[in-house]
């Protein structure tokens, strides 16, 4: 048996289900040489960010130990997330059970360093609120978290800490177009990204309405709530979402971690040239996976509490951002 149908084997049917689906088809006029070199060059940099994972691993002796080895799980979990587009099905699985693996690694270092209940990827002290039943729940002691958030909020292009005010960005007229940009600590903004962009990644943002045009690559969605996304993108990745609404056009099916009361539509915008954008980008056909979460944290057969679709007599009208300025 080789390796990576034992990697497969090893998997949990929902997770290898979902690497079937993600996997998506390539453009007829993609050859194998024009992306041998990303994956190889990806495989490379995962293999060694890894080793150097389970060498910390192996050395741990305190918690900042820990609190560094989480920050670097979680960051190759990211660098997954944003690269899996390119990847064959069996190669992301193996990746993706590589992290497993090395989370539950973690778990037993932080297990044997310091009591599980105040440092672990799986548990969460109770809130004194109630929370909705049977809605699971994740966390990392805060100050790990401080650490990972500080790692995720990248340098670069982006619209950072802004409260209260509108922020527009047109790729098209900049130099940020095919490349990366960062939202981070918005609250109370409306956002408006025209043009294609090679990936999106937002962190800690509160009561926003965003609407972008296509995404060449991922959207990676991380601690917002009581907003409303409009995104076009391959990949759509929403950890700790609350209470948010996402009207979406993805090629692969969404993913949601430690969310909740989270609710999906189709894409909702307009402005000049979108649909060439969107043809361009791999995006102009609906193939309505909006309507075909994942959700990670939920494993049982029956339908997830953590999301839902939304009614379609409270869909948005086709938003229109062509005079956005």
């Amino acid at each position: 048996m080789d390796e990576h149908s034992t990697a497969a084997e090893s998997m949990n049917p929902k997770h290898q289900a979902l690497i079937d689906r993600l996997s998506t088809r390539r453009s007829a006029t993609t050859t194998s040489s024009d992306t041998a070199r990303p994956v190889a060059d990806f495989l490379s940099s995962f293999a060694s960010s890894k080793l150097s994972i389970e060498q910390s691993l192996s050395e741990s002796r305190s918690r900042a130990d820990l609190d560094h080895i989480a920050t670097s799980i979680s960051s190759l979990d990211q660098f997954l997330a944003h690269n899996s587009y390119l990847l064959p099905s069996y190669e992301l699985r193996s990746c993706l059970k590589s992290i497993s693996d090395l989370r539950s690694s973690f778990d037993s270092a932080s297990s044997s360093l310091l009591p599980r209940k105040k440092f672990s990827f799986r548990n969460k002290p109770q809130k004194k609120e109630e929370e909705p039943k049977n809605v699971p729940e994740i966390s990392v002691e805060p100050s790990a978290i401080d650490k990972i958030s500080s790692l995720s909020v990248r340098d670069g292009p982006g619209f950072r800490n802004e409260k209260d005010t509108t922020l527009v960005k047109d790729f098209r007229q900049c130099d940020v177009g095919q490349g990366e940009f960062t939202l981070s600590d918005l609250e109370n903004c409306r956002v408006y990204l025209k043009g294609t962009v090679r990936a999106l990644f937002f962190y800690r943002i509160r009561n926003c309405q965003v609407f972008t045009g296509p995404v060449l690559g991922s959207v990676l969605i991380d601690d917002v709530s009581d907003s409303l996304f409009v995104l076009a993108s391959h990949q759509i990745r929403i950890h700790h979402a609350k209470a948010t609404d996402f009207f979406l056009r993805v090629r692969s099916r969404p993913i949601i971690e430690d969310s909740n009361r989270v609710r999906f539509a189709p894409y909702r915008l307009t402005y000049e040239g979108i649909e060439d954008e969107l043809k361009e980008s791999g995006l102009g056909e609906e193939t309505g996976n909006w309507a075909n979460v994942d959700d990670f944290k939920w494993l049982r057969a029956v339908q997830s509490p953590n999301w839902s679709l939304i009614p379609e007599e409270e869909w948005l009208e086709i938003a229109d951002i062509s005079q956005c300025k």
